[in-house]
């Protein structure tokens, strides 16, 4: 290329002045630690205080899936009627936390386990078999007794015997 032709094109490619970048690129700040100072700011006008001595939090849907938190700094205002938890949460399934979440389930969480029970019971019975034979060779040998079985059946004609 020749390098008056490629100045004139990056001449053109340029937006602001000499000495300005080529391309504008905006730059997004996250402001989760402003939201963060709010969130504390308004939980101490609320007059929390932190619960020590919680290990783990389960928040259980209505869909089957859990709200799961390790170690998370819980606080709590009776007067206010106002829980506040924080940390890192994870969402798993009911079924993948079962032999740990059995003791903190009530009465319609023993339910809501009994219909996902029976409705992975149910998934169950509608899967296709697996074929343990070849069914061509099966059908096969079906016809060859049909055929025998026939053949079997039909006596050879003799002629009947004249008589004068």
């Amino acid at each position: 290329m020749n390098a008056e032709k490629l100045k004139k094109m990056q001449s053109e490619v340029r937006i602001g002045g000499k000495g300005m970048p080529r391309r504008k690129k905006k730059i997004v700040h996250t402001s989760s630690a402003v939201d963060d100072k709010k969130l504390q700011l308004s939980l101490k006008k609320l007059g929390v205080n932190t619960i020590p001595g919680i290990e783990e939090v389960n928040m259980i849907k209505n869909d089957g899936s859990v709200i799961h938190f390790n170690n998370p700094k819980t606080q709590a205002s009776l007067g206010t009627n106002t829980f506040a938890i924080t940390g890192h949460s994870e969402t798993k399934m009911i079924t993948d936390m079962l032999p740990n979440i059995i003791s903190q389930l009530g009465p319609e969480g023993l339910n809501q386990l009994k219909k996902l029970a029976t409705a992975a019971a149910a998934e169950e019975d509608d899967d296709v078999p697996e074929l343990t034979e070849n069914f061509e060779e099966v059908s096969k040998k079906e016809a060859e007794t049909k055929e025998a079985a026939s053949a079997s059946s039909k006596a050879p004609e003799v002629p009947a015997a004249t008589s004068s």
